[in-house]
């Protein structure tokens, strides 16, 4: 996606973590740089930012070539009925339509606030996903003026001990991985030109990645795509490992699940925070061509 000049959105100075549960704004930054609610550090900006939950953590970077990140995260943990529920959102917004960086923000913030609703009130997870996703949407497409539509990909990952529901558009992913690399997956099937190709055997993996279309998405939050119908898909760990959520800017450089593994594993499963970040860096020592965004969420995370 292109570069572009625009400044930061005014969503900077707000605490990530509580801005995703509280709409009345009163999670913005205090006099001392912190959260008045949850007491942690405000980044400065969301040029550069870290999230560190314990069962989960996140790291998002505006990369080398952009002039702003327009990525966004939202993570979250909630107590629902039946035990712990962590929760992610990834978002990266389309350069091409106006304001991406809002309407990245805006799109985790409020799926953010669906999901953890959702998850105190212990709702089917896939219901809640896809519910999550089109209040997104609907919140893009309010966004709509004379300027053009925001646009958006997305990403959920919604964590219980026993299941991992995901819902996604566009070519932001979900991976699951472990210690031996071989037994990792990509658990996300992207909306794009590229994957259509691979799909109908037209091109290899990296054949279609070559192509100048290879990230022209076909799925999408945003007002051009008024009733988006969002993938939900449910998997079971079958043992301990790590869900990897993430932006393009990170699978740009790695797109194998077992590469991915091998990167971080096993340290990501006792330290996500460190491991997100060395991510992070593994994707702008390559280039740093995109915004990056990366959320690693080790399972099981009861016992933590």
């Amino acid at each position: 996606m292109s570069a572009s000049t625009a400044p930061d959105s005014s969503g900077a100075r707000d605490c990530p973590v509580c801005s995703a549960d509280d709409p009345s704004g009163l999670a913005a930054a205090g006099p001392d740089g912190n959260c008045p609610s949850c007491g942690r550090k405000v980044p400065v900006s969301r040029d550069h930012a870290e999230i560190d939950l314990r069962l989960l953590a996140g790291v998002t970077d505006r990369g080398l070539r952009h002039h702003r990140n327009e990525d966004a995260m939202a993570l979250a943990t909630a107590a629902g009925p039946n035990g712990p529920v962590v929760l992610a959102v990834v978002s990266d917004g389309v350069s091409s339509a106006p304001r991406p960086d809002e309407a990245s923000l805006i799109a985790v913030r409020t799926a953010m606030r669906v999901l953890l609703t959702s998850a105190r009130a212990g709702d089917d997870p896939a219901a809640a996903a896809g519910a999550a996703a089109r209040e997104a949407a609907q919140a893009l497409t309010d966004m709509a003026d004379s300027d053009g539509a925001p646009a958006a990909t997305y990403v959920s990952a919604t964590i219980d001990p026993e299941h991992v529901t995901l819902c996604w558009l566009g070519d932001s992913r979900a991976y699951w991985l472990t210690a031996d690399p071989a037994g990792s997956v990509r658990l996300t099937k992207d909306d794009s030109i590229a994957e259509e190709i691979v799909a109908a055997g037209v091109a290899t993996v990296d054949e279609a990645m070559a192509s100048p279309q290879a990230h022209v998405i076909t799925r999408w939050l945003g007002a051009d795509l008024p009733d988006p119908e969002p993938h939900v898909a449910r998997f079971r760990p079958p043992g301990p490992g790590v869900v990897l959520v993430c932006s393009d800017g990170l699978w740009n450089y790695r797109q194998e699940a077992s590469d991915l593994a091998g990167l971080v594993m096993p340290a990501a499963q006792t330290e996500p925070l460190p491991a997100a970040a060395g991510l992070v860096k593994f994707a702008v020592d390559r280039g740093g061509l995109d915004n990056i965004t990366v959320v690693l969420i080790p399972v099981p995370f009861a016992a933590k």
